[in-house]
């Protein structure tokens, strides 16, 4: 049964959400466009399970939403309005406002996005 959470507990529980450095790093990487997991793994460093379970995370918060392509699945951001909540967040934390610069390819990513061969 999933609980309903209401008023300040779901304020809570969305900044508990994001307050992961990972977490935050990849919803800063999906403000910009979406990506699947292989390409955030890559990016990130990190193993591919982390990311899914980071990734499942950010969903059961209602932050990112998923499509599947095939064999793959890309993640977005489910509202605009995350951009604008990372670039608060640095604000107040005293660092630059995050830059959303051109996507490069990621070296050993197998996405198509990274490898236009795995087309």
């Amino acid at each position: 049964m999933e609980r309903v959470v209401l008023g300040e507990d779901a304020q809570a529980e969305l900044l508990k959400s994001v307050a992961h450095p990972v977490r935050l790093r990849i919803l800063a990487q999906l403000v910009r466009e979406e990506e699947c997991v292989c390409h955030l793994s890559a990016l990130l460093e990190k193993p591919q399970p982390y990311i899914s379970q980071q990734l499942a995370d950010l969903k059961a918060a209602g932050l990112v939403l998923d499509r599947r392509d095939a064999q793959r699945i890309y993640y977005r951001t489910a509202d605009p309005r995350i951009g604008e909540l990372l670039r608060t967040v640095a604000a107040l934390a005293g660092l630059p406002e995050p830059s959303i610069g051109e996507r490069r390819p990621v070296p050993g990513c197998p996405c198509p996005k990274c490898d236009p061969s795995a087309l």
